[in-house]
């Protein structure tokens, strides 16, 4: 399984700070099209629905705008899950996450976003595969996922949006936490656990990484 990272990293063949999603506003809705696309079809019809020329035509772009941004179906797939978790991190700037301990919380917004992606299974299974699937010519976006999920976290663990610095330990408990959400939702996709599973098994893992 694909590790997520969740420091910045230089140049040298390592995430960038951030995810390449500037541009002009033409480019913007461009790319929002590109993701709007690849999410539906594979809500429709899994990973291997999403195909990149039908990407393209759903899209209303030329098949080589759509690889100019997006340079296979794996970098499609982990953006749309990056941006999936970006809906966690403009929620939870702005409102407090509900729970009177650390633990609570970052239960709270976890099995909210797990509940989420399993109410459309067919879209996590397309997503979960293309995060296994990555390889190193996706780690901006495998950084862009990362650094959502430290946010959030960092974000329920301090219970305010505005956390302030993330200590060197913080930073490790809140990595493994991330992997063992992604681990098990992967269990999940391929019918090793069921709903319960996954929330006992993160359950357990915050509770012993707070004590």
């Amino acid at each position: 399984m694909t590790s997520v990272s969740t420091e910045p990293r230089d140049t040298n063949g390592h995430a960038p700070a951030t995810a390449p999603t500037g541009g002009s506003a033409a480019q913007r809705e461009r790319r929002r099209r590109i993701l709007d696309a690849t999410i539906t079809l594979a809500a429709e019809g899994g990973f291997d629905a999403v195909q990149m020329r039908a990407v393209a035509e759903q899209a209303e772009v030329a098949l080589g705008t759509l690889y100019r941004y997006f340079p296979s179906k794996i970098h499609l797939l982990v953006s749309a899950l990056a941006r999936e978790f970006t809906k966690d991190v403009e929620r939870s700037a702005i409102r407090a996450t509900p729970g009177d301990t650390a633990h609570e919380r970052i239960m709270y917004v976890l099995n909210r976003r797990t509940r989420a992606l399993q109410k459309q299974p067919k879209l996590t299974e397309a997503l979960v595969r293309a995060f296994m699937f990555a390889d190193q010519s996706v780690t901006g976006e495998i950084h862009e996922v990362g650094t959502s999920l430290t946010t959030v976290i960092a974000r329920a663990m301090h219970g305010t949006p505005d956390h302030g610095e993330v200590t060197e330990e913080e930073a490790a408990i809140i990595r493994i936490i991330s992997d063992v959400w992604l681990s098990a939702l992967i269990s999940w996709v391929t019918g090793r656990m069921d709903t319960e599973d996954v929330e006992k098994s993160i359950d357990v893992a915050v509770r012993l990484l707070l004590r």
